[in-house]
C-alpha cells in the first residue's frame, strides 16, 4: 500500500458482553495495517462493522433495524461516488449468517466470531465482487494463531481472552450454537499478549471466556493467574464470567493468595430455585452455590460478589422466584445483571410449556431488581471511611476530576491532576451512591 494512500475509516459498533468488546478491539487491530483507522462517525466509514450479540432479547431484529439505517449512509455515499463495505460480525452473523445475507443485501460480509482474522482477505474479495462473503466456520485457534500480540491498548486496563466457547448448553443459552465448545488459548500465547500489553502502560487485564474458569491449561485459570502475576507491572487481575460447577479449590485458593487478583467475583447463578435451575440444565444447586460463595468468603473475606438473574424462565411459580430472593438475601451482592426471560430460537427453552406471561415477568423482575439496587447502595455505603487503591483510568466529566476503579470495580470519582493517569493512588471514600463512590486524594498526594 503507498504511503501516499489516503486512510480509510472503520466504525464498529459493539453490542453485548465483554467478549464482543474484546474482539471489536482485535478486528481494529488487524485492520489497521491495511490502512483504516477507527471513526466515530459511520456515516463517513469505508467499512462499517456491526459486531452482534445472539444472547439479548430481540437481537436480531435490532441488527436489522440498525442495518436498514447503515443501508441508507451507503446509498448516500454511493450517491457522491464513495464506497462503503457493511460487514456483520459475532454471534447474530454465526446464528443468522444466510438469513443476514438474504434479507439485507446491501451486507456485502458475514463473519463469524472464529472467522474476523480473515477481514482483510474477505474485504478484499468483496472489493472484487467475487469470492464467498460468508465466513463463519472455523477453528478458535486458527483465529488466535493469526491474530498478532502487538495490540493497541485504548488505557490502562484491556480485556484478554484466554477462553472460548462453552458445553454447558444451558436451555436458554445459544452461545453453545454460535461460539462452539469450551476451547482454552495456550498459556504461553496468553502471557505473550500480556507482556506486550503491560509494556505499553496496561496495568489492569480482565481475562475473558463464556465460561472463563473452565479454562484448562496446564494449572486451570488459577495456574494461569498466578502465571500472569510474575508479568512487571501488571498490577491487577480479574476474569469473567464464571460457571459455578468449575469454581474449583485451586481458584479460590488463589483468590487468597494472589495480591494481583482482585476481590471481586462475577458468579452467575440465574436463579434460586432448584426445580428452575434443572429446567435450565445449570448442573449446580442453590445449596451448592451457597457453598461456593461460602469457601470464596472464607478465603477473601472482603471479597465483592457479582452475579445474574433470569426470571420468568418457563415454569416459574411464585415460589420459586421467592426461593431466587432468598438466595439473594443469602449472599449479599455488591451489583448483579438481571434480566426477562426471552425465547432464543433453537433452545430447549424456546417450546417449554408454562411460558410466563410478560406483565408477570415484568413485575418479578421489579422486585428482584429493588433487592439488588438496595444490596449494591448497602455495599457502596459500607465503603465511606475506607482508603481504598484506585487506578485512574480517565478524565470525569467535570474539569479537574479523574474517575478510576476500586478494587471491587466500583467507579471512584475524585479531583485530581491529570498525572496521576495510569496510577493506583490511595483514596479516602467520602461518599457511596448505588453506582459509585466519591472520596478525596490523600494530603500528601493533594500537595505533591
Amino acid at each position: 500500500m503507498s504511503e501516499q494512500a489516503p486512510a480509510k475509516r472503520l466504525y464498529i459498533k459493539t453490542y453485548g458482553c465483554q467478549m464482543n468488546v474484546y474482539d471489536s478491539e482485535r478486528m481494529a487491530d488487524v485492520l489497521a495495517p491495511f490502512g483504516y483507522g477507527v471513526t466515530d462517525d459511520p456515516a463517513g466509514a469505508d467499512l462499517v462493522v456491526l459486531n452482534t450479540c445472539h444472547i439479548r432479547e430481540k437481537a436480531t431484529e435490532k441488527v436489522y433495524s440498525e442495518l436498514g439505517q447503515i443501508k441508507r449512509l451507503k446509498e448516500a455515499r454511493q450517491a457522491e461516488g464513495l464506497g462503503m463495505t457493511i460487514a456483520v460480525a459475532g454471534c447474530v452473523a454465526q446464528a443468522e449468517g444466510e438469513e443476514i445475507m438474504r434479507r439485507q443485501p446491501a451486507v456485502d460480509l458475514v463473519v463469524g466470531p472464529q472467522a474476523y482474522h480473515q477481514l482483510p482477505e474477505l474485504i478484499a474479495r468483496a472489493h472484487r465482487a467475487r469470492g464467498e462473503r460468508l465466513a463463519a466456520d472455523f477453528a478458535p485457534d486458527e483465529k488466535f494463531d493469526v491474530l498478532s500480540t502487538d495490540r493497541r491498548p485504548s488505557g490502562v486496563t484491556a480485556f484478554l481472552t484466554v477462553q472460548e466457547g462453552c458445553d454447558k448448553f444451558c436451555t436458554f443459552c445459544v452461545v453453545p450454537y454460535t461460539r462452539g465448545g469450551e476451547w482454552s488459548r495456550p498459556a504461553d500465547a496468553i502471557e505473550a499478549e500480556a507482556r506486550a500489553l503491560a509494556e505499553k502502560g496496561v496495568r489492569e487485564v480482565t481475562l475473558l471466556g463464556q465460561n472463563v474458569n473452565a479454562y484448562d491449561g496446564e494449572g486451570g485459570l488459577a495456574g494461569l493467574i498466578r502465571r500472569l502475576a510474575k508479568i512487571p507491572g501488571l498490577d491487577r487481575i480479574r476474569y469473567t464470567t464464571s460457571h459455578p460447577r468449575d469454581m474449583d479449590e485451586a481458584l479460590i485458593a488463589a483468590h487468597a493468595e494472589v495480591p494481583q487478583l482482585m476481590p471481586y467475583l462475577h458468579l452467575p447463578v440465574q436463579a434460586g430455585s432448584d426445580r428452575i435451575l434443572r429446567a435450565m440444565n445449570r448442573a449446580h444447586t442453590a445449596e451448592s452455590y451457597l457453598r461456593v460463595i461460602e469457601k470464596v468468603r472464607a478465603a477473601r473475606p472482603d471479597i465483592a460478589i457479582s452475579g445474574d438473574f433470569i426470571v420468568g424462565f418457563p415454569g416459574e411459580r411464585d415460589s420459586d422466584f421467592e426461593a431466587t430472593l432468598q438466595l439473594v438475601r443469602e449472599v449479599r451482592y455488591a451489583s448483579c445483571f438481571s434480566f426477562k426471560y426471552s425465547r432464543r430460537p433453537g433452545t430447549p427453552a424456546a417450546a417449554m410449556p408454562g411460558q410466563v406471561p410478560e406483565e408477570v415477568k415484568e413485575e418479578r423482575l421489579h422486585r428482584l431488581q429493588a433487592l439488588l439496587e438496595e444490596q449494591q447502595a448497602a455495599f457502596n455505603a459500607a465503603q465511606v471511611g475506607r482508603t481504598l487503591p484506585v487506578l485512574f483510568e480517565k478524565p470525569g466529566r467535570h474539569p479537574g476530576q479523574l474517575v478510576g476503579r476500586s478494587p471491587y470495580l466500583q467507579s471512584v470519582h475524585v479531583t485530581a491532576s491529570d498525572r496521576l493517569l495510569g496510577q493506583i493512588v490511595p483514596v479516602k471514600v467520602e461518599s457511596g451512591a448505588r453506582n459509585s463512590l466519591s472520596g478525596a486524594l490523600l494530603g500528601e498526594l493533594e500537595t505533591a
